[in-house]
């Protein structure tokens, strides 16, 4: 059994489990939803996107009123203080819209400005992956697995993931491209749970680009605890720029940036 959760770990857990009663009803009802991008890409919100934030939010101010929050529908609240939780309530609303079981509730926890706790919850599968100073480990039904990401120091036998090779642009697109040739096998489409997989020791890297602070907040604390690294592609770590490589095993790392940096520097 692992050890104790903390009680800021709890809580990412009560959290988790608040955003799915919210959403989980939601979900396969043929909900009609809002485009953020008129005109553009289509960029979903649904109510489920808003009613789990908001669900998220009344416990924070509840439980923890001295707290900030960042989340992505409802915007910042005291963004500096010691504490502040950064929300998504809906990760790959596309796929929630299109009655695919691979979107998520992204719960980070954020401590003098370092990630320290990280939720990965998908309500349909009931799971909830949770990483922080106790470790990392995956709830579901009533149980809890120890999470360790696996042994794969050569690219050639990884297998990879990002959500759609249209995220990237330019140069950015090049170097997914020679990443991917470079691994075994690459899988899309399956937005932050491809780090949950990563954690359980089923996917080796993940590289993604355009991210905004609440979809890679949560994933930070929860890779780490689980024995990966989480890093920009310079191999620094993550920040506003949004180019997130994630990797089970350490020795991915240089080897995926060779091609990474290039489109950065």
């Amino acid at each position: 059994m692992p050890p104790p959760m903390t009680e800021f770990e709890a809580f990412a857990v009560d959290l988790a489990r608040a955003a799915g009663a919210a959403s989980l009803p939601l979900f396969r009802t043929g909900m009609e939803f809002d485009d953020k991008n008129e005109g553009g890409a289509c960029d979903p919100v649904t109510r489920a996107d808003r009613d789990a934030e908001a669900a998220m939010r009344k416990l924070i101010a509840e439980r923890f009123p001295e707290h900030g929050v960042v989340g992505e529908e409802y915007g910042e609240d005291r963004p500096d203080a010691e504490h502040v939780w950064v929300l998504d309530p809906v990760d790959g609303t596309r796929a929630f819209v299109a009655g695919l079981p691979l979107w998520t509730c992204l719960i980070g926890l954020r401590v003098a400005g370092r990630p320290t706790v990280g939720v990965v919850a998908q309500p349909y599968l009931d799971e909830i992956f949770l990483g922080g100073p106790s470790g990392a480990r995956l709830l579901r039904g009533g149980r809890e697995t120890p999470l360790t990401v696996r042994a794969c120091p050569d690219l050639n036998a990884a297998v990879i993931a990002t959500t759609d090779p249209d995220i990237f642009t330019g140069a950015e697109l090049g170097a997914w491209r020679q990443v991917r040739a470079a691994a075994r096998l690459a899988r899309l489409g399956c937005d932050a749970y491809a780090y949950a997989m990563l954690t359980a020791g089923h996917i080796d890297l993940v590289a993604e680009t355009g991210l905004k602070v609440w979809d890679w907040t949560a994933l930070v604390p929860l890779v780490e605890a689980a024995g990966g690294r989480v890093t920009d592609w310079l191999g620094a770590p993550p920040h506003d720029d949004g180019r997130i490589l994630a990797v089970g095993d350490a020795a991915l790392t240089d080897q995926a940036l060779v091609a990474l940096k290039r489109a950065v520097v």
